[in-house]
Formats: C-alpha cells, structure tokens, sequence
C-alpha cells in the first residue's frame, strides 16, 4: 500500500449544523487529487451533536479519523492533537466551518510540489464580518508583523497546507501557551501566500467572541514579543523622570516663593497615577510569569479519549502520534 500523501486536520468545536456539508465538500476536492488522503477530525469537547456525526462519518467513510478531547482544550491545542495524528506527506489545516474554501487546496498542492513547505491562505476579503473585527483584525497583524520577534504574515488564519518536514519541525515545540499562527512563523521553512475570498460561516455562530480574541491577541503578543516588558520598563523611567522634574519645580518655588499647602486634588491625582502605573506594570509581569509557571508544571497539551483511525492507514505511518502517546501516558 502506498503511503498517505495527504492528510487534512479539522478541528471542531459545536458544528453540528454544518459539519456535513463541510464533509461533502472536502470529499470531492481531495478524491479529485488522485492521491491517498485521509481526514483527521478533532472534536474539541463539543456540547452539541458533532461527536455523533463525526461518529458516523467515521463508520461511513473510509478516509475519515477521529480524535476525541476529553474536554474542550481550545483551537489551537486540538489543532496540534489533529497534527499529531496526521500522517500524510503533506497536512492541510483547514477549520469546519466552510468560510475557508476546500475548493482553494488544490492551489496549494500545486504551490507545494513546486518547493514550499508552508503554503498559506491570505484572505483577499472576509464576508460576513463587521467592521470592527476587520479594523482590529488589521491592527492586530501589524503590530506582530512591527513589533513582534517574529512576523506573522497579515490576514493570515490557520488555512494553509505544510509539508512533512514543516510538521514534524513544528512538533517540536510543545510550549502550553500556544499561538499557532506565530508558531507556524516561527519555523521558518520556505513558504508562499494563496490569496481567496473568505466566506460566511456556513451554519451555526462562531465561537470567537471579542474577548477570546483580546485574550488569543495576548498569547501572541507574549508568546513572540518582550515588547510589553519593555513598555513597562520605559513607562517605569518616563513616571521617575517626571517625579525628579516635579520635585526640583517644588524645590524651586519654595526658594522663590515660600511653601504653601498644595491641593488635595493635585496630591490624589499624582498617588492614583503612580497607583495605576504600578499595577499595570504588575500586570504585565504577571503575564509573563503565569506562563512560565505553566511551562514549568510540564503537563500534557491534551488527553485524548478515544482515537478511530482512518480505513486502511498504517500505525508505522505515525512516528510522532506514539512519541505523543508516551508524552501524555
């Protein structure tokens, strides 16, 4: 039997409604490729029927593995249980609710058998969301692509197709705090862009409330900058440099002028800035060290409880699924 050339991993979280669909039209993009594929579906500990239609798919489709998380660990963790258990040539990571196109992979393949390890979609536009998640989208990706240690290209998502290479590269790095879209920077293999029209979700409601995305926009800040450090030290010099100023003026009018009593206003306004600036940069540096308090527990990214292999795919085709076994056991 030949070997697995391509291998899609679909995280999913809550997408009963739409799931199929999804199915339907991956099947007919990857059976049209002429290769041995499979499909690694992860169920992220969805509340809702998505186990039992991946369940069933599973039964009915030969190409269709399952992964099932013992409980909601987050996208960017069941993205990497997915990559673990991927066994192709080639990995495309693709999200399950039709807005990134199966219909875009073949430019992919065509872009990774001319030489590129990581071939990336780059949304030319993106239906059915609002202003503010696009302005702030475009924020977000420039300042990582200015300030940032390494550049994430803009209007980047997960979407993309990696070579064996490029994932077993990835793999590697097993941080608990993962951004993925810096982390697929990071490695730094040769990579290209594949522009598409980003659609509507297909069913359902996205899972990406604003504050999750705040909180994504803060793992990739510290997972991939010092910046925010920085800013506290230099905020730190601008307040003491401001208080030396403060002082030698006070110093000066009471030569000049005598000392009266200064206001009970202007004292609050200075005790609850200094307050403020403190805190802040507390924050900040609790930031940084929750997250090596978490490296530092060296727990397991994920618990998998129940695993059903694609029809006719070799367990020696996944050398780094055991390596990943023995982690977690």
């Amino acid at each position: 039997m030949s070997p697995l050339t391509f291998s899609v991993v679909v995280p999913a979280y809550n997408e009963a409604d739409g799931i199929a669909a999804f199915h339907a039209r991956l099947g007919c993009v990857m059976s049209s490729l002429g290769e041995r594929w499979e499909v690694v579906y992860v169920n992220d500990g969805s509340q809702d029927a998505t186990l039992h239609i991946l369940e069933d798919l599973h039964r009915g489709d030969p190409h269709t593995a399952l992964v099932n998380l013992s409980r909601n660990f987050g996208k960017e963790i069941a993205t990497t249980a997915g990559l673990d258990h991927a066994a192709g040539e080639a990995v495309i990571i693709i999200d399950a609710d039709l807005q990134d196109p199966p219909e875009a992979i073949p430019e992919f393949v065509a872009a990774w058998r001319r030489g590129s390890d990581m071939v990336y979609g780059q949304r030319r536009s993106r239906q059915g969301e609002s202003w503010l998640k696009r302005a702030t989208a475009a924020v977000f990706y420039r300042a990582m692509r200015n300030w940032g240690d390494t550049p994430v290209p803009p209007d980047v998502g997960d979407f993309r197709l990696m070579s064996r290479r490029a994932v077993d590269a990835l793999l590697q790095l097993r941080e608990q705090h993962r951004f993925m879209k810096g982390l697929f920077a990071w490695i730094g293999l040769p990579s290209c862009a594949v522009p598409y029209d980003r659609a509507p979700r297909n069913a359902g409601h996205t899972k990406w409330t604003y504050w999750k995305l705040w909180n994504l926009a803060i793992e990739g800040f510290t997972s991939f900058s010092v910046l925010p450090l920085k800013v506290a030290t230099y905020l730190g010099l601008a307040v003491a440099a401001f208080a030396v100023v403060f002082g030698l003026q006070l110093v000066l009018r009471t030569l000049l002028f005598g000392n009266p009593v200064p206001g009970y206003s202007s004292l609050m306004a200075i005790i609850l800035f200094l307050g403020g600036t403190q805190l802040v940069t507390l924050g900040v540096i609790g930031e940084y060290l929750g997250r090596v308090f978490n490296e530092t527990k060296h727990r397991p990214l994920y618990v998998t409880e129940r695993y059903l292999a694609s029809q006719g795919s070799d367990e020696a085709e996944r050398p780094r699924l055991r390596a990943s076994l023995r982690e977690t056991s």
